[in-house]
């Protein structure tokens, strides 16, 4: 089952039992975000609809919907019991041809059914409510923002979708966080070159693909609504926005058109980051909102961010694992997983094979240097390939049984940091840490002989006998 828009995949997370409604009338603040808080932390935690928001009247808010595992499996039409490996594969194999995905542009887009460009009012038109109690406003947390590269407009490929934080600052104003790494921020340095605003368009509660893309790290010239379709296996259908020329998604619950001010900067934060730390207050650009547009009945999708885990990190999970693998793999063919979702990478585990004595540590030094590595993955754990990375106790098992501290651990200092991580030093400066949980082999000296106990392979049958039998034992 593949996915047009927000509303097909709630239906179903809806027939997978990972829906439920709150009919009840509550308050935007604080009842939405405690809910989202309550459904994250539920195992197999489901999406949340609110319908009953007092003094929005007819309008909805949707969290959680990435919110789980079970929810992520459903969004790649597995069972929603599979492990997070299989996840992962899954997820691989999608994108084993992304550069085939299609986009279809169409009129009259779901989109734009209602237009808003007079006395425009985010307070009045969306049910906003902040996320963290000590957010310095409401934001918009699981945004996909679309701009266009100032020197290239023409070139789809160079037209991003990214995800950034966006604070409701006034009635028909956004601040939002461009750092130096995002791709949003080439093509902000370029209009700034001309001092010229730069179009952008915001689009809330769009289909659960592009929402994983747009917090993917891709390559600067490669099409996030491309991906998206090779991910889901349908055409992304995008439309012209009603003020500027960008193509945004056509069956977006809400689009709201602007353009960021050019050269100035303005107070934003705190926020409430994926760390699980308030990022404090930054200078920050601004954007000025144009139009609004909306489905009649519009749903007001809405990520909860804090203290791990949170929807957040479901969300930005396999969208960070497998692009790290497919770069770690493209010249180490022994690396057979990685795991790097904590965090967005801060803490990576890759599973790869030992081609000689102390190759690990080079695929350490690898995913250090890939363009998203470079500012997270801070805590690099190497493990054999027989370990899943993706199971916590085999890790520790690694760990405990492989390493020789004085030989398999590594601080490499002064290295490029994520600056919302709070033990940057300064904010964007900090260390990497690598520790070697692999078997050593030649021609490095190992000191005694040990066999490790083998896998019994065949056993994952038998779970499945025994699981069948634990079911019916419980009828």
């Amino acid at each position: 089952m593949s996915f047009r828009d927000l509303r097909s995949y709630l239906d179903k997370l809806e027939k997978g039992g990972q829906l439920v409604y709150i009919h009840d009338e509550i308050l935007p603040e604080p009842e939405i975000r405690k809910y989202a808080r309550a459904a994250v932390d539920l195992p197999g935690g489901p999406a949340v609809i609110m319908d009953n928001i007092k003094g929005y009247k007819g309008k909805r808010v949707a969290v959680n919907v990435h919110g789980s595992w079970a929810n992520i499996a459903l969004m790649l039409d597995m069972p929603k019991t599979v492990t997070l490996r299989e996840q992962f594969y899954e997820f691989d194999r999608r994108w084993s041809n992304p550069e085939a995905g299609e986009v279809k542009f169409i009129q009259n887009a779901p989109c734009q059914e209602v237009v808003i460009d007079k006395d425009i009012n985010l307070f009045n038109i969306i049910p906003l409510f902040r996320v963290n109690r000590f957010d310095g406003g409401c934001y918009f947390a699981k945004a996909s923002v679309i701009s266009k590269d100032p020197d290239e407009p023409d070139n789809f490929d160079k037209e991003n979708v990214g995800m950034y934080r966006l604070q409701v600052q006034g009635p028909d104003i956004i601040g939002m966080q461009a750092l130096p790494f995002h791709d949003i921020s080439i093509q902000l340095r370029k209009a700034e070159e001309r001092n010229e605003p730069l179009p952008v368009a915001i689009a809330l509660g769009v289909d659960p693909f592009l929402s994983t893309v747009a917090c993917t790290p891709l390559r600067y010239d490669q099409s996030e609504y491309k991906f998206a379709s090779a991910l889901s296996g349908v055409p992304q259908e995008v439309t012209k926005a009603v003020t500027c020329d960008l193509d945004v998604p056509a069956n977006a619950e809400y689009v709201i058109e602007g353009e960021i001010i050019p050269r100035q900067r303005f107070a934003e934060g705190p926020f409430g980051e994926m760390p699980g730390s308030y990022s404090g207050v930054r200078r920050q650009v601004r954007i000025k909102v144009k139009a609004v547009t909306h489905r009649k009945d519009p749903i007001f999708e809405n990520l909860y961010v804090g203290r791990p885990w949170t929807e957040h990190d479901y969300l930005i999970a396999l969208s960070t694992c497998v692009p790290l693998y497919r770069q770690l793999k493209e010249t180490m063919p022994e690396v057979v997983a990685v795991n790097a979702i904590y965090q967005h990478g801060l803490t990576a585990i890759v599973a790869t094979g030992n081609r000689f004595g102390g190759y690990a540590k080079s695929v350490a030094f690898r995913l250090a240097s890939t363009p998203h590595g470079i500012s997270y993955c801070k805590n690099i754990i190497l493990v054999d390939a027989d370990v899943d990375p993706f199971n916590l106790v085999e890790v520790m098992w690694a760990i405990s049984t492989r390493v020789r501290a004085d030989k398999d651990v590594i601080v490499i200092p002064n290295t490029p940091g994520m600056p919302l991580d709070p033990a940057s030093e300064p904010p964007g400066m900090g260390n990497k840490l690598i520790i070697d949980a692999t078997t050593p082999v030649a021609p490095e000296k190992v000191m005694r002989e040990v066999r490790m106990v083998e896998k019994i392979e065949e056993a994952v049958a038998y779970q499945k006998v025994l699981a069948e039998l634990q079911s019916r034992a419980g009828r």
